[in-house]
């Protein structure tokens, strides 16, 4: 098992997004345009059935233009400041009837980096409805107060999409289920505790995971920089 453990101040320890660690952000866009892109991803991966994109925003213009949706973003800023560039994106697909459990995690702490979470905040966008059927999000309310846990990766299923970084938690841990509608997305601490579950339902469940930062919240572990993608701001 590895992993750092960052408990946090006294002072700060609900994080910025206050006790819950998270908070929706409706209507980045509307319903019907993010339903549209879903089934575009869908009918161009169909054939390969890929899990797992990683950093679309890098050479995609369409997710070039999510990461800067002006609602989204200045959400984002609300929350870290005027600064603020994309770290990681990550294009998910469960597809239905396949087993793909996302154990319990933390967005900002692997083997290559750790967020700082007082100028960081990981972002899950909703290109299909999403509700627990279809693998919604649950989340831990005020996880993130215990900071960064010890981590350490799943077993190994031979699956394309590689092996997610989980953390242990016990038979007490309750987690709340989040659904969202396309179009809408949802602000988490980067230490808040969450997971998802397999798609039960009958079509593909398509999300995007962001990491977005502030200057100086990337420590990279091998002491390089890190690539960062900038969106707004002079900092960089």
């Amino acid at each position: 098992m590895t992993g750092r453990s960052q408990p946090a101040s006294s002072e700060q320890a609900d994080g910025l997004l206050g006790p819950p660690g998270y908070r929706v952000v409706a209507g980045w866009t509307a319903p019907a345009r993010a339903r549209a892109r879903a089934a575009e991803v869908i009918a161009a991966h169909r054939g390969t059935a890929p899990e797992v994109l990683r950093n679309p925003h890098v050479d995609q213009e369409w997710a070039q233009a999510i990461v800067r949706a002006a609602r989204l973003l200045n959400a984002v800023r609300d929350v870290i400041g005027p600064n603020v560039a994309v770290e990681n994106m990550f294009l998910v697909v469960k597809w239905p009837g396949r087993d793909f459990e996302v154990p319990w995690h933390q967005d900002g702490i692997n083997d290559r980096l750790e967020l700082d979470p007082e100028r960081s905040v990981a972002v899950w966008v909703a290109l299909t409805d999403t509700d627990t059927e279809s693998g919604c999000l649950h989340v831990v309310p005020g996880s993130q107060r215990a900071g960064y846990l010890p981590y350490e990766a799943e077993p190994d299923t031979g699956a394309a999409r590689g092996r997610a970084l989980g953390i242990r938690v016990g038979d007490s841990i309750q987690g709340v289920a989040v659904p969202v509608r396309a179009g809408s997305g949802l602000l988490m601490d980067t230490r808040l505790l969450h997971c998802s579950h397999s798609n039960a339902g009958d079509g593909a469940r398509v999300g995007l995971n962001i990491r977005y930062v502030a200057p100086g919240a990337v420590s990279m572990r091998d002491g390089s920089s890190p690539s960062l993608s900038p969106l707004s701001g002079t900092g960089w």
